[in-house]
């Protein structure tokens, strides 16, 4: 089954993002985030974590790689479909990238 990278995409990194919220509502999107885990059940190889850029250079129009997961999906509308209701289209965007195999491994 094919497999694909989702990168999260957001004007602030993780780590801004972070630090701008309550306790709370840092718990409410944990919450949101595990119960699309738990939807995505087992098509999700790994959920991956957030991810903070190693230089402060302008990411550009396509924002910050504030995190990434793992998906598997039999094509692209199956993972549409995982994706659908995803809480990180609340506030930023998700690019997807298909893994392929390494030639030759």
């Amino acid at each position: 089954m094919p497999k694909f990278l989702i990168l999260y995409r957001s004007q602030r990194t993780a780590g801004e993002q972070m630090a701008a919220v309550s306790p709370e509502e840092m718990q409410a999107s944990l919450d949101a985030w595990m119960a699309w885990g738990g939807r995505a059940g087992a098509h999700l190889v790994d959920f991956g974590s957030p991810t903070m850029p190693t230089s402060e250079d302008d990411p550009g129009s396509a924002g910050w790689i504030g995190g990434y997961s793992i998906l598997e999906a039999g094509d692209l509308d199956e993972l549409n479909g995982i994706l659908e209701g995803h809480p990180h289209t609340e506030d930023g965007t998700i690019e997807v990238l298909q893994m392929l195999d390494m030639p030759g491994a």
